[in-house]
């Protein structure tokens, strides 16, 4: 199969057959084909990260091998849900309905939202590390495909004394972890590697904002508070670093005043972030800067902002949003940005266009 690159400046997409339009003629798709064959070198002014002087587009470089995601079913094929926590699943299971698909959740323990069962055809409820379970239950419900989404605390699953006595895992949890994540437990690491046991099963997952298109962050400022010309330039300082930080997949976010970087996500995730950045910052005005890395797995992890984001960001003394369009989940866009201009706290939404990179692929699509 040759695939040939549509660079569109919020998503990357392969030029294929289609399919998805017809089913699906709102959803684009991003980071959907392995490369075939070396990627040509760019020319040397696009290799480093810069602010382009023609469009204002931040342009940052895209790494070789991307993930192939299974183009969703059409409706009224059954599509399974993994929920963690948060208004995320609630969403999607909303937005799976309305596109005609039966949805059959499994809620991890005392983790997923009450109000969920009751938005699903069937609900089940499973351990967070009995991973060997997930897809039996999800294929004895006839379903080949699933999203997961949903706030699962890693800090708190992967840094705490007896965590797994008290998650007490089952036997494919065990060999993923000591064959799998051995050396790496980075989010992406661990997605891919509960994708493959989930395939192993028969259940593909597939590309989490397609029931939410209308959720995701637009090119622009979204709200009527507009940024200040400082905070605009803390923008444009800081966001090469972001790509970075995002290209090692150590957090999604930073914060950022007067040129200076006040803070870094790591795994205790942004709404610890935000808190420490107040203590750091006490006279405010920072500005909060989120995205996601060059071919982000959008099977889950998806960079997500909402109504607690901003009551955060206004408790602590942030007074400006920066997320990358297309690639930021809002969850409930429109309450978010008229909850964010009554605390006088700006949303801007940068375009972001991901170059290609000089590297390799190593993985060749089987025709």
């Amino acid at each position: 199969m040759d695939a040939r690159w549509v660079w569109d400046g919020q998503h990357q997409a392969a030029a294929h057959s289609g399919r998805l339009s017809d089913s699906y003629p709102n959803y684009r798709p991003a980071h959907r084909i392995i490369l075939t064959r070396p990627v040509q070198k760019a020319p040397s002014e696009h290799r480093d990260l810069h602010l382009s002087q023609n469009t204002g587009r931040i342009q940052t470089p895209m790494a070789g091998v991307l993930s192939i995601l299974p183009d969703p079913p059409p409706a009224p094929a059954p599509i399974g849900l993994i929920a963690g926590g948060g208004r995320l699943p609630i969403l999607v299971a909303k937005g799976l309905r309305d596109m005609g698909h039966p949805v059959h959740g499994i809620g991890i323990h005392r983790r997923y939202d009450s109000t969920l069962p009751a938005l699903c055809d069937t609900f089940k409820e499973v351990g967070l590390f009995r991973l060997g379970s997930w897809g039996r239950k999800l294929r004895s419900r006839g379903v080949k495909h699933a999203i997961m989404v949903g706030h699962v605390d890693k800090a708190e699953i992967m840094h705490t004394r007896w965590r797994l006595l008290k998650n007490i895992p089952d036997l494919t949890t065990i060999k993923v972890v000591l064959t799998q994540l051995r050396h790496d437990r980075r989010s992406h690491a661990v997605l891919r590697a509960v994708a493959e046991e989930l395939d192993r099963k028969g259940v593909s997952l597939i590309d989490s904002t397609i029931p939410i298109q209308s959720q995701l962050a637009q090119p622009g400022v979204m709200t009527l508070t507009q940024p200040t010309a400082a905070q605009q330039a803390d923008i444009d300082f800081v966001w090469p670093m972001l790509t970075e930080l995002l290209r090692l997949d150590i957090g999604q976010s930073l914060c950022v005043r007067d040129l200076d970087v006040i803070s870094v996500e790591a795994v205790e995730g942004t709404d610890r972030m935000i808190k420490r950045t107040g203590e750091l910052c006490k006279k405010g005005g920072w500005t909060l800067a989120k995205g996601a890395r060059a071919q982000h797995d959008r099977r889950s992890d998806v960079p997500t902002v909402g109504l607690k984001t901003i009551e955060n960001l206004a408790k602590n003394g942030c007074s400006c949003l920066a997320i990358a369009a297309g690639d930021v989940i809002m969850l409930d866009r429109i309450e978010m940005i008229e909850r964010a201009d009554e605390l006088k706290i700006a949303i801007v939404g940068v375009p972001v266009s991901h170059r290609p990179l000089t590297t390799t692929s190593t993985t060749e699509i089987q025709q």
